[in-house]
């Protein structure tokens, strides 16, 4: 038996590895275009994964229940005409989302129409790619003004208008219209910037049905701060949490994959199947923190050294890096690198839509996105599918993801926090069986809330209850 067996290996090791030269051509082809400012709780600039995730990640691929064979909790959207009306369209999170939420309705029948409302004046590959996702999918693509989009505001059963900055799309285009479209208009909000609390974005939204936000935290300052800042009252608030796709989680839960994808990127990085390999997945800029992480590494590397514990190699990698165009905050991050001489130990690698590689690489996840957070933070449901601890700031969405002490280790934001996440660092570093135990429990617990499911469930629940909004203000 053992010949047959070894063969089947063989086998499933070619495919993979044919799978992993897919999913390196495909980084390599879509690149992020993405301004250094992003964060993923602003959703008005770019984004990695997701998370965005920020993200960014493997949604442009989730297929809603199609194929599933089960029935979907939107089953009740069969038929529905639901306008999606995006602020933009590129690889950050917040357009990525929305695309999440256009292929689980037209999983279930639903007729789905996009609008990105602000779109580059040249055609570049990255809106090219994505619209022809959308169109292979089923998704109508229309232009952002002129009568076709009227008509559809007017006749559809649901709006979606994503983030906050989209709000200018209503009086530009709607005009006169805008009060017959609020009450069947369902805000999806990701922002968590004070910038974006301006009345020219949000003036409308205490008129609309309800406001979608992807965690508690920001759903309690989008709260205080429209009071405090706009003296404006937020209409009902549903938080909906995200949910990792069924491709992502069909790589995490597949051994062979995992093992092959992980022998490639580290070989490619030049990392030693037994070294440890820490992770920040972000794109780079100084709200993600790759700084201060790089000052906690290189800071471990020196008390693992004057203590002479006894561990792996140590490296870090920054994947969300722009090879095309340096920033002066990531030539800061280089020449730091250079500066204490750990260039063999740190590793920056570009962008990418594809974030499954890396993961199935590392051993550990840093989230260390600073000041209020991550809005949510879909690389850490991610990372955490992959069975991997989560190093990361005691800030926003984070908190409500990771559990302190079970699933990871959380720390300040700012540079006070750089200390505890030196210390954390080498906890894991120096306790094998806890990292595995963190990253056990962490899979568990996206097993137990973070599923497409899941997500699909609490978003059904929102849009049954709009619906119905809509349906007794239109009557009444």
């Amino acid at each position: 038996m053992g010949k047959p067996a070894n063969a089947w290996m063989g086998m499933q090791k070619k495919k993979w590895s044919l799978m992993v030269m897919a999913l390196f051509s495909l980084s390599t082809a879509m690149v992020f275009f993405m301004r250094t400012a992003f964060d993923s709780c602003n959703a008005n600039t770019s984004s990695s994964f997701e998370e965005g995730r920020d993200r960014a990640s493997e949604v442009v691929h989730s297929a809603g229940r199609a194929g599933s064979g089960g029935p979907s909790p939107l089953d009740f959207m069969k038929s529905k005409l639901v306008l999606l009306v995006s602020h933009e369209l590129s690889l950050s999170g917040g357009p990525l989302l929305l695309m999440e939420l256009a292929f689980l309705l037209r999983g279930v029948g639903a007729e789905v129409v996009w609008i990105t409302n602000q779109k580059p004046e040249e055609a570049d590959e990255v809106t090219y790619s994505l619209e022809n996702k959308m169109l292979d999918r089923g998704v109508q693509v229309f232009p952002a003004k002129g009568q076709k989009a009227i008509e559809t505001a007017l006749k559809a059963d649901l709006v979606v208008l994503n983030t906050a900055v989209a709000g200018k799309w209503l009086d530009a285009v709607l005009k006169e219209n805008v009060p017959r479209v609020l009450p069947k208009l369902l805000w999806w909000i990701h922002e968590m910037r004070g910038h974006y609390f301006k009345v020219e974005y949000v003036k409308h939204l205490p008129f609309v049905s309800g406001a979608m936000i992807d965690s508690h935290t920001t759903a309690e300052y989008w709260k205080n701060r429209t009071r405090e800042r706009l003296g404006i009252k937020m209409p009902d608030t549903y938080v909906v949490h995200l949910g990792n796709s069924k491709e992502l989680m069909e790589v995490a839960e597949d051994s062979v994959s995992r093992r092959v994808l992980r022998e490639h990127v580290r070989e490619s990085l030049g990392v030693r199947n037994e070294d440890l390999l820490f992770a920040i997945i972000n794109s780079v800029s100084r709200g993600k923190g790759q700084d201060l992480f790089l000052r906690s590494f290189h800071e471990s590397l020196q008390i693992i050294k004057e203590k002479k514990l006894q561990v792996p190699s140590m490296h870090a990698v920054v994947v969300g890096s722009d090879m095309s165009k340096q920033t002066k905050f990531e030539t800061e991050l280089r020449n730091f690198v250079i500066e204490k001489k750990i260039q063999d130990r740190v590793h920056f690698v570009n962008k990418t839509l594809t974030v499954a590689p890396y993961l199935a690489a590392i051993d550990v996840l840093v989230q260390n996105s600073q000041a209020r957070g991550e809005c949510f933070g879909r690389i850490t449901i991610e990372a955490m599918a992959f069975q991997l601890p989560v190093l990361g700031t005691a800030a926003g969405g984070t908190m409500e993801i990771v559990v302190n002490g079970t699933t990871g280790l959380l720390h300040p934001v700012g540079k006070e926090g750089t200390t505890s996440l030196t210390n954390n660092i080498v906890k894991l570093a120096t306790h094998v069986e806890r990292r595995l135990t963190m990253g056990k429990k962490g899979y568990e617990r996206v097993k137990e809330r973070f599923l497409e499911p899941h997500m699909a469930q609490r978003i059904a629940l929102v849009l049954r209850e709009v619906l119905q909004k809509a349906k007794s203000r239109t009557n009444s």
